[in-house]
């Protein structure tokens, strides 16, 4: 096992919005037996006047499993972490990172860090409604608030609320003039800003999210941090959370080929309660990334899933043409 101490945020898969969702999160359940696992973003809004099963029904294997919330008032943020917790999630988690115009307008995301002292209203009534954690995921800076001694007031008023641990974006967000996208690459990453985080509040569990794109990063964010979180890279070429997941724990890494037959049962069972099979299916197009026929196979899988009555045949397939196009390579 490593020498490193494993915290329970060790290695966390960040929350993104029309990807992690329940078919995601179990596809990256096999390849990381012990990485925590967020939802999307989900509004309190949506909890407490829409459709709770669609956004909050999973599969008992993705645990651990954390719901983020998007809101701002603290009643609702409450009732919402009420739901969550009877629901059966592990952790709730408040995005206080978002940039876009959308969740601005509702007054969550990014724009909160110009409220510190709201947020913090927030994880004391969550923390009052539940007994499982609360956490929030913040950017280092928003706008021109971009100092380190404006982090340093928000997590010391958040400490004081009683926050015990923070998911740090190391990058800052500009609300106006950089789309979501923009908002992930063009500010650069200030990763010893979070380091510094840890040092002035050792009794925080810090979390370093942005940029970190394969396991040869791990170490040095481990020695600084209590943990790392993943994003787009653990979506484009998921394998790569496998190998974070034996950096991290010392599990063995698995092989490909058995984490889709791992997939059959899964694609069976909601494809019986009519799951399209391109709603799961899409998610696992990167997995052979980097490998001879990984294009044949992501080809095949694309042309065929959204088919109808496409069912674990058609990944068959496309495994069949990956290793077809291997063996001419």
């Amino acid at each position: 096992m490593p020498d490193l101490p494993v915290s329970p945020h060790a290695l966390c898969v960040a929350p993104m919005m029309d990807w992690t969702d329940r078919h995601c999160r179990f596809f990256h359940r096999l390849l990381a037996p012990h990485a925590r696992l967020y939802t999307e973003m989900v509004t309190t809004g949506a909890l407490l006047h829409g459709d709770r099963a669609r956004h909050l029904d999973f599969d008992a294997a993705e645990h651990p499993l954390a719901l983020q919330l998007g809101g701002h008032e603290p009643a609702h943020l409450a009732e919402c972490a009420r739901i969550g917790a009877d629901w059966g999630y592990d952790e709730i988690n408040l995005n206080v990172g978002c940039p876009s115009d959308r969740v601005q307008s509702g007054r969550f995301g990014a724009c909160l860090m110009r409220e510190p002292a709201l947020v913090a209203e927030g994880v004391a009534a969550m923390r009052a409604a539940v007994a499982i954690p609360i956490t929030v995921k913040c950017r280092i800076g928003v706008d021109e608030q971009d100092e380190y001694e404006d982090l340093h007031r928000f997590a010391e008023t958040l400490v004081a609320a009683g926050l015990e641990t923070l998911i740090v974006h190391a990058r800052k967000a500009w609300l106006h003039g950089l789309s979501p996208k923009e908002n992930r690459e063009i500010p650069p990453l200030n990763y010893p800003r979070a380091y510094r985080l840890k040092q002035e509040f050792p009794q925080l569990a810090i979390i370093v999210n942005g940029g970190i794109v394969d396991v040869e990063a791990l170490p040095a964010h481990r020695a600084m941090v209590d943990g790392v979180m993943l994003g787009r890279a653990a979506y484009h070429d998921p394998f790569v959370l496998a190998r974070c997941e034996q950096s991290v724990f010392g599990t063995p890494l698995p092989q490909r080929d058995e984490i889709l037959m791992q997939l059959a049962p899964y694609i069976a069972a909601h494809g019986a309660r009519g799951q399209a099979l391109n709603h799961i299916a899409r998610h696992i197009l990167g997995l052979y990334l980097g490998l001879p026929g990984a294009r044949a196979f992501r080809r095949a899988l694309s042309e065929r899933m959204h088919l109808p009555g496409a069912d674990f045949r058609v990944i068959e397939q496309a495994l069949a043409c990956l290793r077809e196009h291997a063996r001419a390579a």
